[in-house]
Formats: C-alpha cells, sequence, structure tokens
C-alpha cells in the first residue's frame, strides 16, 4: 500500500503520470482477504485465498431481478485481484507468511504441533502485512469419531446446472441467485444425513473461484452441510484432471479415512470416479451417481463401470433421485433408517413444491 506523501515517504516533485496513478490507487475499491474454507489435519493447516478489490457486494433476495443478479455474475467474474501482497496467518501463536501471487491467490501452511481447539472447525487470523486489512479464515479438521468423508460435486449434482450445454448453464448461473435456484428434491437432506454432525463433507466443482462467496452463500441457505470447496480458476487443467487431483490431494490428506463419492452421469464422473476406486480400493465405500443423462448409450456406459466398480469391492449406485440413493445408503448402514425417512418426506415435500411453482406460472 502507498503511503502516500507525509506517511513516512520524503515530499518529492511528482510528474503527471504518476500523480494520476496515485489518484488511481486512492480511489480503487478497498483492499479485502478473501479466505477460503480449508481443511486439514493435527500437523498441518492449510489456508487458501484470495487478495481482491472488494465490490461491496450484498447478500442474495428473493426480490432481486435477474438483471441484478446478471450484474453480479459479471462483476464476479471480472474482479480485481491484488497481486505481491504479504499475508501472515497466526494460529495459537504460530504463524506463517506467503505473498499472494498475480491472479490474487495465495496458500499458507501452519504447523500446530498437535495443539488445536474444540470442534472440527479451526480458526486461523489473517493479515496483510503493513496494513489494517485483516479476516478470519476456517479449517476443517475432521474429528477422530468421523466414520467416512464425503467428496461431492455441485453443478447438476447438488442443483441443476445444465453443464453439458454451455449456454444454458452461463443462462441458468448468471439470472439466478443462491435464494432462487433450490438444489434437487431430497439432496439437502441425504447430504445431512450422510454428515450427521460429524463426518467431513467436501464440494467439488469445475466453477471457478470467482462465484465461491455465492456458492458457498448457496450451501448454507439451502441447507447443505457446510465444508471446504475446492474450485479452479478459468485457465487451470482440463475437468477431468481437477476433479482427480483434488480428490487425490483429500484422500492423501486423510490416509486412515474412507470416502463416499457423489456426482451426475451428465459429464465425466463416473469415469473419474472409477479411476479414483482403481488407484485406491480400499479406501472408497460408495459411488452414487445422479442419472441426468437418458441417452440409452451413456447408460450402458455407466452400467459397464457399475460391473467394473464392483470387483473392488465399492458398489457405484446410479440413481435418478435423492431418495433412491439414501434408500441404499440406509441399507449399507451409512445413514440411519429415521433420516431415510426425513430425506423421503422432504424429498416429496419439494417436489410437491417445485410443481405447484410450475402450474402457477412462478417459474420459469
Amino acid at each position: 500500500m502507498d503511503p502516500g506523501p507525509g506517511r513516512g515517504q520524503p515530499h518529492r516533485h511528482l510528474s503527471p503520470a504518476s500523480l494520476l496513478r496515485r489518484l488511481a490507487r486512492r480511489w480503487r475499491d478497498p483492499i479485502i482477504l478473501l479466505p477460503y474454507l480449508g481443511y486439514g489435519t493435527r500437523q498441518q493447516l492449510t489456508v487458501c485465498g484470495r487478495v481482491l478489490e472488494d465490490e461491496g457486494f450484498l447478500p442474495a433476495a428473493d426480490a432481486d431481478t435477474r438483471w441484478r443478479n446478471l450484474v453480479r455474475f459479471y462483476k464476479r467474474l471480472e474482479s480485481d485481484e491484488v497481486p505481491n501482497a504479504r499475508v501472515r496467518a497466526t494460529y495459537l501463536g504460530f504463524q506463517a507468511e506467503t505473498v499472494s501471487d498475480r491472479e490474487g491467490y495465495f496458500r499458507v501452511a501452519l504447523a500446530p504441533r498437535g495443539r488445536l481447539g474444540p470442534g472440527p472447525w479451526q480458526e486461523v487470523q489473517l493479515e496483510l502485512v503493513g496494513t489494517d486489512v485483516n479476516a478470519a479464515a476456517q479449517v476443517l479438521v475432521p474429528l477422530k469419531r468421523a466414520r467416512f468423508g464425503v467428496i461431492s460435486d455441485i453443478d447438476d449434482t447438488v442443483v441443476a446446472s445444465n453443464v453439458t450445454r454451455k449456454l444454458r448453464m452461463i443462462l441458468t448461473v448468471a439470472l439466478t441467485n443462491s435464494r432462487t435456484r433450490k438444489p434437487f428434491a431430497g439432496v439437502a437432506a441425504f447430504y445431512r444425513a450422510l454428515h450427521a454432525g460429524v463426518n467431513p463433507v467436501f464440494y467439488v466443482s469445475k466453477s471457478p473461484w470467482n462465484l465461491y462467496v455465492p456458492l458457498l452463500e448457496y450451501l448454507e441457505i439451502q441447507g447443505l452441510p457446510k465444508g471446504p470447496l475446492v474450485l479452479r480458476d478459468f485457465a487451470l487443467r482440463p475437468q477431468k484432471e481437477h476433479k482427480r487431483e483434488a480428490i487425490e490431494e483429500i484422500l492423501a490428506t486423510y490416509p486412515k479415512l474412507r470416502f463416499i463419492l457423489i456426482g451426475d452421469s451428465g459429464e465425466q464422473d463416473p469415469e473419474i470416479y472409477a479411476e479414483i476406486v482403481r488407484r485406491y480400493p480400499e479406501r472408497i465405500r460408495a459411488i452414487y451417481i445422479r442419472s441426468v443423462n437418458p441417452d440409452p448409450r451413456r447408460i450402458a456406459a455407466i452400467e459397464r463401470l457399475i460391473v467394473e466398480v464392483a470387483k473392488t469391492g465399492c458398489q457405484l449406485v446410479l440413481a435418478p433421485e435423492a431418495d433412491a440413493a439414501a434408500a441404499h445408503a440406509a441399507g449399507e448402514g451409512l445413514i440411519q433408517a429415521s433420516e431415510l425417512r426425513a430425506v423421503r418426506s422432504e424429498s416429496e415435500s419439494e417436489s410437491s413444491a417445485s410443481k405447484a411453482a410450475v402450474s402457477s406460472g412462478s417459474l420459469k
């Protein structure tokens, strides 16, 4: 940050160009630290985030128009990053520093030496060195009594996004918000049943980091379990590599924990998850794939994967709705029977509400 004349630097003559640059810095939006929900262990807490100019976004509202949603969508994609900013992380007296890259991203790791606060979420204090800008980051450290972890896709798995139709997907995301887009019927109840207040949930998506805030807001508003989101930058690896590498990093972080993978049949989730099972045959407890592609050839391809995955002792379940996946999970002891009833009840209620909205013309 430029201290300006009279704030530690001697007064000197400024050229017109230098004066314009200094005025531009003064007029730009305030700088903020945007930490992402992280995950770690008793030996290492990892915090990621971005240093950005604050665009002053307000929480989404039910009454927001499509135009307002579109403007917010554009502004998020056109975020102004702050490179080369020194970020200091502090946790229970331990400190570490890093520098943001040219896109404003930062990643810093702390070694707490087994010292943790109560509960699964640990709070790490962040500050921009030399400024009064600070933030609190939360890092998930699964409790020892966790039975398994859940790694889930978001688009067309949790909420309809039309990822196989690119233009329709962009319009869906751009013209709606975290309140007006609803999850598939029964999904939130199913995820809460799997979470059971203790089993960690991770969300891995091909969505860009620019959409992190509305996605996090979406999870909270729609009653889905809180968990780290692993997204990607626009220019990063293709979806398959991004998702596979993100899952493998989570598996490596928790070598003693088995996982449930959840995705959809729209793109490559079944193939990616089957590959993960081949590489880590003892680590995946079950795979749930939401059936969103009715093409018989796609269904046949997934049925071949079901047979292949079964050879490892894992089960890949292709289910049209959340309550079908929940029924399997209850049979495997992954959720309680009482939770299955809750999933079915919520699914029926949400389906009825959606049909009523369509018939009344409130959904277009």
